[in-house]
């Protein structure tokens, strides 16, 4: 090589030619050739690929624009392109291209989502995976959902929750479009329970994210994938826990959430048997509600479910780790306040005892304060209700 010529790497090499790909072609084998290499292959009559030697049962080809894409950023930018696990890594950054054509190009197929699986992430990021995984689990498809076709946009799925923590989020707000975001109730409403996982974990995310702030409250503006949300939170999923915790971090979609009966899924979250040993579901649940209950038609919701100060008085000693306590505090504490028939049906429920035994434990400082006043105000509605006696 001469002085100053740059090495050229091998994945960006004919495997017949052993030159600079020009107008790189794929095969049905996924292998990519040079397409004069290939054809001057197949005209002398051969009829298998040249590196698999497998048979060509369909000799087209495909061009292979990312390859090309690649090659003409490296002649570009010469020696600063040539990542350092590529260096590494050259067989996998080889495959991820093919399988980043083969979903661009061809049919996917479940086993070309089962290799990206397999693949490094940082490969996947760089190669742009992200974006393109996206856009296929949301394009719009006609038909019904055959059990195939579930299982496809479910590792789909899987694949885009593998590269979303290390992704560009705003790529999400390709969801702010209508029909995507109307292709997005469809797949929750229809999918699998593995899938609604997944779209609960993107949910979260969308709602954690400044990039996507305008997409998180039109998601929390759609009320039927909010009744399909909270439906799915009835039937004890965590994930739906943590989505609509995430989605009432911005106080405009609290309004929206105990329109569609959020306090009433919570409240029946909280206290199904499934959920009783998972105590980290349950003090995410106490603290959405918390929330929602700073909202007067929150307080107003719990006011008219039978047993829904009840249940609060309830969780305020549930636990001997007071995981929830504090929440239930605090809720009742809202509640209690502007409402004479919630402090009565507080005290009914022995909210009392409740509060000394919380007092009497190792539970925070902040948690004791709260119990402290709430106690105060419980304990002049009680001498109220003992001098009328």
């Amino acid at each position: 090589m001469k002085e100053g010529e740059m090495a050229i790497p091998h994945l960006f090499r004919c495997p017949i030619s052993l030159d600079l790909f020009t107008d790189p072609v794929t095969l049905s084998t996924g292998q990519t050739y040079d397409r004069s290499s290939i054809e001057k292959w197949l005209s002398n009559g051969n009829q298998t690929c040249p590196v698999t030697m497998q048979k060509l049962q369909d000799p087209s080809m495909v061009p292979n624009h990312t390859l090309r894409h690649l090659i003409n950023q490296w002649v570009q930018m010469g020696d600063q392109f040539y990542p350092h696990y590529l260096k590494i890594n050259d067989p996998d950054f080889s495959l991820a291209a093919s399988l980043k054509h083969n979903l661009e190009s061809l049919e996917p197929t479940f086993e070309t989502l089962r290799k990206i699986q397999d693949l490094p992430k940082s490969c996947l990021i760089h190669l742009g995976f992200f974006p393109l995984l996206l856009k296929l689990v949301f394009r719009e498809n006609e038909g019904e959902f055959s059990q195939e076709k579930l299982i496809f946009l479910e590792n789909s799925l899987v694949c885009v929750l593998k590269l979303l923590p290390f992704s560009d989020l705003g790529e999400l707000n390709i969801l702010k479009e209508e029909p995507t975001l109307a292709y997005f109730v469809v797949l929750f409403d229809n999918g699998t329970i593995t899938m609604k996982r997944s779209l609960c974990n993107l949910v979260e995310a969308i709602s954690s994210s400044f990039e996507t702030k305008e997409l998180c409250l039109m998601l929390a503006n759609t009320p039927l994938l909010m009744h399909k949300l909270i439906h799915f939170l009835e039937d004890d999923n965590e994930d739906a826990v943590k989505a609509i915790f995430a989605l009432s971090s911005l106080e405009p979609n609290r309004e929206n959430l105990i329109k569609e009966g959020a306090v009433q899924g919570l409240l029946a979250h909280i206290f199904s048997p499934k959920t009783s040993e998972r105590k980290t579901s349950v003090k995410v649940a106490m603290g959405t509600l918390e929330m929602l209950l700073g909202v007067e038609s929150g307080r107003e919701a719990i006011a008219h479910i039978p047993s829904g100060i009840d249940a609060l008085v309830k969780m305020v000693f549930r636990y001997s780790d007071h995981e929830g306590s504090e929440s239930a505090v605090n809720s009742l504490m809202m509640v209690c306040c502007e409402s004479l028939q919630a402090r009565e049906e507080a005290i009914c429920a022995g909210v009392l005892s409740q509060l000394l035994l919380l007092l009497q434990s190792q539970c925070n400082e902040r948690t004791k304060k709260g119990a402290r006043m709430l106690l105060k105000l419980l304990r002049s509605t009680w001498a109220e209700d003992q001098k009328s006696v």
